[in-house]
């Protein structure tokens, strides 16, 4: 099913519900006219939305979900209602295999926790991490986990972490050897904790992998387009997603507000006006939408809540991509070179 990717969509989640991820999907599809998709939710809702977009008639398939998660459900909550639940459905459409790749966004903390339970950690993956593209000032957007997945890590999960983003990388980029880094509180080969400084070293050794280790990084240079992939602890990479996020929120609410501060700043904003919309358009969450979990046994997409018709269409594009290019047989090939590489040494 590679060569046409089969999503399923928790149409209920998500701010916008039924009607944002449908005219998502109907814009991924004009993208990419191989989609199909299985469409989670109330069927009378899902269906009034789907009758009003025609392109999608034969590449759209309607699976009734009696039940939604909401954002306030919690992780246990979710997990027992995983049968009747949109996203419980959906998750589950992937490990039958009637669809390659799931797209929710509804409550992360309830979607992670059903994925691994439905679909298992990977064979040689201890943990599995949330990775998320970022925008930089390179030529390329940077892969970047765990940021949340898991608040504690060691030597070895920060090296399976960087196989896992290289993988991605390499699927959603095309880059064929990814530069990948440590976020660490400097550069020097002795800054950071012991699990930084192994994981440095293992990962100094593997020079088999499909990627290329650079050596630590700090926060300051996240967004300079200095790697590919950038590896850290859940906790860290968290603090550090939302930093960039709160960043960009008050950089664009600095140049609103200096530019309707009197009349010459809005003269001086009409000016410059093709220069703050390519800013907005390259913080914009939207054009990068679409965090993975990464090391399950199948494809799980987390859109943010409150993206627009284009993020969802980004998000399951990201999806798409990640089937077409065979992410988990490109984990597992260099998971299995680590194995092999130890058990010679």
């Amino acid at each position: 099913m590679a060569g046409t990717p089969r999503i399923a969509i928790d149409a209920m989640g998500g701010d916008g519900g039924p009607a944002t991820m449908i005219e998502g999907a109907v814009l991924a599809a004009s993208r990419d006219p191989a989609l199909n998709f299985l469409l989670f939710g109330d069927e009378s809702a899902v269906a009034a939305e789907l009758a009003r977009h025609p392109t999608l008639a034969g590449r759209a398939e309607i699976m009734h979900a009696p039940e939604a998660i909401s954002g306030e459900d919690k992780p246990s909550q979710a997990i027992r209602r995983a049968k009747t639940t949109s996203m419980g459905l959906a998750i589950a459409a992937v490990k039958g295999h009637a669809a390659d790749a799931a797209v929710s966004a509804g409550n992360t903390g309830a979607l992670m926790a059903m994925s691994k339970l439905a679909l298992r950690t990977m064979k040689g993956i201890d943990r599995p991490a949330l990775a998320a593209l970022l925008p930089t000032l390179g030529d390329n957007d940077l892969v970047m986990l765990d940021l949340g997945a898991n608040t504690e890590c060691d030597a070895r999960n920060l090296v399976e972490f960087a196989v896992m983003g290289a993988a991605y990388s390499r699927c959603a980029l095309g880059l064929e050897r990814p530069s990948v880094r440590l976020l660490n509180i400097g550069t020097e080969e002795l800054k950071g904790t012991d699990e930084l400084r192994d994981a440095a070293a293992r990962l100094r050794a593997e020079g088999h992998l499909h990627l290329r280790f650079d050596g630590f990084i700090e926060a300051d240079r996240l967004g300079r387009g200095e790697a590919d992939v950038i590896v850290t602890d859940g906790f860290s990479g968290n603090i550090a997603l939302k930093t960039m996020e709160g960043t960009a929120r008050f950089v664009t609410d600095l140049l609103r507000r200096a530019f309707t501060s009197s009349v010459r700043s809005k003269v001086g904003f009409l000016i410059s006006r093709p220069a703050t919309d390519l800013l907005r358009h390259h913080l914009d969450p939207n054009n990068h939408n679409g965090a993975v979990f990464l090391g399950l046994n199948g494809i799980v997409v987390k859109s943010h809540g409150g993206a627009n018709v284009q993020g969802v269409a980004n998000a399951i594009g990201v999806a798409a991509s990640l089937v077409t290019n065979d992410l988990n047989r490109r984990i597992a090939e260099d998971l299995e070179m680590i194995r092999a590489h130890e058990a010679a040494a």
